[in-house]
C-alpha cells in the first residue's frame, strides 16, 4: 500500500524487507502494482502500471496531455490528486522540512492561501523546436523526464487567451524564415496586456518582422525580442499600452517588464500581499525594511501603512524600476505613500556591520529566491549573540518570511530560532502554483521576550 507522497509527488511504499519504493502516478492508502525502472541498495523507483483500489483523492486530470504516456506534458505533476488534498500535501512537505531540517514546529498553522486551480499562470516560458521530419512547430512545456519539447494543443493552467494562442503560435514560426533559430517565447500577461518575448538566435529578417506585426493586431498581443541575453530585450515596436497589474485592496498600480520578476498567479498574489502585511501588522510609528524588494510588490503596499519603508535588491536595475513605481503611485494616489527609500545590495553576502548600518527597523518583511536569505539571518544571528557588535542596534520585533522553498527556508528558520532569539509563531503554504510539486509557504518569527533587551 502507498503510504505517502514526496515533494517530486511520487508515492512512497515500502517492501516487506523496508526497501522504499517512489511510485509515479501513485496516491497514498492506493493498492497498486509497479514497473520499477531503477534499483538501489535501499531504495526503488518506478511508475504505476495497474490500480488495484484507487484512493478517493484520486480524480479526473483536467488537461489531457497530462499522465505517464510517451510524450505527457511534464508542466504538472498533481493534476491526478484532488486540489484540496494537493494542499494537505504541501503543508505537510513544510513542517517535515521544518522539523527534520531545523527541528523548528510553528506555534501556529496558517491556513492556506489559495485560488484558482485552472487559468491562473500569467507567467511562463515556453520552449519552441521546429521538427524536420514532421514538417511542423512545437511549443509549450518539455515532456515528462525529457528534453523534448511536449506536442500539447492547449494547457488549462494558462489563462483561456493564452491558451488559445499556442496552435496560432506553432503556425506562425512555422511560417517564419527563422523558424529553426527561435528556441524560445517568454510570456507574461499583465491585467489588460499580454506580451510575448521572442527569443532568437539569428537576426529577424523584414519578412519575419512583418510576420510578427500581423500576429500582434490579428491576436491583441504585444512583441519583444532578445537577442541574447535579458539586458538585450526591446520592443518590437515603441509606443502602445505597458504591462501593469494592480493591488486594488492598497491602491498601487505596478508596471513592470516582461523580463522582470513577477508573481506567476496574480490572483494569489493579491491575497499573499494582504495576509503578509496583516501579519506584519506595520504602524504609522514603525520603520519596515523590505528585503528582497524586487520592483517593490510588498514594498509600495507596505508604504500604505508603515512610517517608514526601506526596500532593499540586489539588482540596480529593479531598484530603478521600483523607485519609478514609487513616484507614479505617489502621484496617482489620493492619500501619499510613507517616506520610502531603496537600495541596491548584494544580500548573499550580506555582513553584521552592513546589516547594523542600515539602521534599526521595528518589523522585517523578506521574499527571498529559492536560495533563501541565509547570509542575511547569519547576519542577524551575529548581532544578537555578539553585544559589542550589536551596540545599540536593535532586531526587528517581528519578521514575515515569504518562501518559494521549504529546504532553505527551514535552514534560515533554523538560525532564526536556535541562534537569534525567535519563536517561529506561524507557517502555512500558498498554493502559487496548483497542480504542480512547487511548495510556496509563509511563516511568522517574534522575537523571543526572554531575548528582547530591556
Amino acid at each position: 500500500m502507498v503510504q505517502s507522497l514526496d515533494i517530486d509527488a511520487q508515492g512512497i511504499a515500502r517492501r516487506p524487507d523496508g526497501k522504499v519504493v517512489f511510485i509515479e502516478g501513485a496516491l497514498p492508502s492506493e493498492w497498486v502494482s509497479v514497473q520499477v525502472q531503477r534499483k538501489k541498495n535501499n531504495w526503488e523507483a518506478g511508475t504505476v502500471s495497474a490500480i488495484h483500489r484507487a484512493s478517493a483523492q484520486r480524480v479526473q486530470p483536467g488537461c489531457a496531455h497530462f499522465g505517464l504516456h510517451v510524450g505527457a506534458c511534464g508542466g504538472c505533476k498533481m493534476q491526478h490528486l484532488d486540489a484540496t488534498a494537493q494542499v494537505a500535501v504541501k503543508q505537510r512537505v513544510l513542517e517535515d522540512n521544518l522539523w527534520h531540517l531545523a527541528k523548528v514546529k510553528a506555534e501556529t498553522v496558517l491556513r492556506p492561501i489559495e485560488g484558482p486551480v485552472w487559468g491562473y499562470r500569467y507567467r511562463a516560458r515556453l520552449s519552441v523546436r521546429h521538427v524536420h521530419k514532421k514538417g511542423e512547430v512545437l511549443i509549450g512545456f518539455h515532456e515528462r523526464k525529457s528534453r523534448y519539447v511536449a506536442d500539447i494543443r492547449a494547457c488549462p493552467v494558462l489563462p483561456p487567451q493564452v491558451s488559445a494562442l499556442l496552435l496560432p503560435l506553432r503556425a506562425l514560426v512555422h511560417s517564419m524564415d527563422a523558424r529553426a533559430t527561435c528556441p524560445q517565447i517568454e510570456l507574461a500577461c499583465g491585467d489588460a496586456l499580454i506580451a510575448l518575448v521572442l527569443r532568437h538566435l539569428e537576426p529577424l529578417s523584414d519578412d519575419d518582422l512583418a510576420r510578427l506585426r500581423a500576429f500582434a493586431v490579428q491576436h491583441e498581443v504585444q512583441w519583444w525580442l532578445q537577442a541574447q541575453g535579458p539586458q538585450t530585450v526591446r520592443l518590437l515596436d515603441q509606443g502602445g499600452a505597458s504591462l501593469s497589474y494592480t493591488l486594488p485592496e492598497f491602491g498601487i498600480q505596478m508596471p513592470f517588464r516582461p523580463t522582470d520578476f513577477t508573481q506567476v498567479n496574480p490572483y494569489i498574489n493579491r491575497v499573499l500581499v494582504a495576509r503578509a502585511l496583516r501579519l506584519l501588522g506595520a504602524q504609522k510609528t514603525e520603520r519596515v525594511i523590505d528585503w528582497f524588494c524586487g520592483l517593490g510588490n510588498f514594498t509600495l503596499p507596505l508604504a500604505t501603512q508603515a512610517g517608514a519603508v526601506l526596500g532593499i535588491e540586489g539588482s540596480e536595475a529593479l531598484v530603478a524600476r521600483a523607485r519609478e513605481n514609487y513616484s507614479l503611485n505617489q502621484t496617482v494616489r489620493p492619500d501619499p505613500l510613507c517616506g520610502t527609500q531603496f537600495a541596491a545590495r548584494n544580500l548573499f553576502d550580506i555582513t553584521a556591520a552592513q546589516l547594523r548600518a542600515d539602521g534599526v527597523a521595528h518589523k522585517w518583511l523578506v521574499d527571498p529566491p529559492r536560495e533563501g536569505a541565509f547570509a542575511l539571518v547569519k547576519a542577524l544571528a551575529e548581532l544578537h549573540q555578539q553585544p559589542e557588535l550589536r551596540g545599540d542596534w536593535q532586531a526587528p520585533q517581528r519578521i514575515v518570511y515569504v518562501s518559494c522553498n521549504p529546504a532553505t527556508l527551514a535552514r534560515d528558520a533554523g538560525l532564526l530560532v536556535h541562534q537569534a532569539g525567535y519563536n517561529c509563531v506561524g507557517a502555512g503554504v500558498v498554493n502559487m502554483f496548483a497542480h504542480t510539486a512547487h511548495v510556496e509557504s509563509l511563516a511568522v518569527f517574534e522575537r523571543s521576550a526572554a531575548t528582547a533587551p530591556s
